[in-house]
């Protein structure tokens, strides 16, 4: 059985079936409400439930005290519904709104993607749990304090496992470690979540998102999250790499565009080989989006990618009358040292 949860202030609604706790009905439907452990014990998603009935389930008694229960409070992550509710929460918007936190993780999975890429997943301890914006990243720390980052790949509601599409800098501190020596069970850990490039979901302009090679990761997380809020916003996708191998998961985005009317796929090789027998668009990705659209004044960009990719874009653009506060930007840079 389902019910009809309406959130306060923002008159936000969704529905939360009998068997699920009322955070992750809201996650799974792209509404991001704050959380810290998801396990009932430090405090962080407590609100209070203006009408309706719920079952507390395993919240901790120093989480939620009875006092606080007879008020009409509640923590998100273990209450479940038992009738229609009305609950308080404020909805988060901006990555300023979010803790940030420095936590070990596990190796769960090395998957090789492509030659130089590979997807790390990494499992928080039972008792954590890490909220995030789609887009964002997190700094893996190294040894004598040096840092990598790397955008997540996954939606804020798929966030059993964090997953970093990680490509292979010959030379690189970290990046050889992933391809020769790193397994499964090791240990990393990292901070965040850091940055500006997420979704704003207060503009119901129609979206460009632009991805160079690893670039891919934060739009893919971008686009999910969309997909689950039900967001029906035109989204253009362009993904620019050198050769079709380097388009390591071009089936999702091909999948996404067959299933939803309002998305569009457009992969754009640099150097196509002979062998990958290309017939699509090839060249600069940034100027197959300048071809298609020669008047951007109404659209919003997300662009992830290299600098030179971030810079062009940008500029262009612009020129081609993008307003300057509706380009928003993620550059990878690299370090071997």
């Amino acid at each position: 059985m389902s019910y009809q949860v309406t959130v306060q202030p923002s008159g936000r609604q969704f529905a939360v079936e009998s068997d699920e706790t009322i955070l992750d009905a809201a996650l799974r439907q792209g509404l991001t409400m704050p959380y810290g452990c998801k396990d009932g014990a430090c405090g962080a998603c407590k609100g209070h439930v203006q009408s309706g009935a719920v079952d507390h389930g395993k919240a901790q008694a120093h989480a939620l005290k009875d006092d606080e229960k007879a008020a009409g409070m509640a923590l998100y992550c273990c209450a479940t519904a038992q009738s229609d509710l009305v609950i308080e929460c404020k909805q988060i918007t901006s990555g300023s709104q979010i803790p940030v936190k420095t936590l070990p993780s596990r190796i769960e999975k090395l998957e090789k993607l492509a030659p130089d890429v590979i997807e790390l997943q990494l499992r928080l301890p039972a008792s954590e749990r890490l909220q995030f914006l789609a887009g964002q990243y997190i700094d893996i720390l190294l040894k004598d304090g040096k840092k990598r980052s790397f955008s997540l790949a996954n939606a804020p509601h798929d966030d059993a496992l964090l997953q970093l599409h990680v490509r292979h800098v010959p030379g690189g501190l970290f990046t050889d470690q992933v391809f020769s020596t790193m397994k499964v069970r090791d240990i990393l850990r990292f901070n965040g979540p850091h940055g500006s490039f997420y979704l704003r979901e207060d503009s119901p302009k129609p979206m460009i998102l632009l991805a160079g090679g690893t670039g891919f990761a934060p739009i893919k997380a971008i686009v999910e999250h969309a997909i689950a809020e039900n967001c029906q916003r035109p989204m253009c996708i362009y993904w620019g790499a050198r050769a079709a191998v380097d388009l390591y998961q071009n089936a999702l985005p091909e999948k996404w565009a067959a299933e939803h009317t309002n998305i569009r796929y457009v992969p754009v090789l640099s150097e196509p080989t002979a062998d990958d027998a290309w017939t699509g668009r090839s060249g600069f990705v940034h100027q197959a989006v300048l071809a298609d659209f020669p008047d951007l004044s109404g659209y919003q960009v997300y662009a992830c990618g290299a600098p030179v990719m971030i810079e062009a874009a940008q500029r262009d653009f612009m020129a081609q009358g993008l307003p300057a506060e509706e380009f928003f930007a993620d550059a990878f840079t690299f370090s071997t040292n």
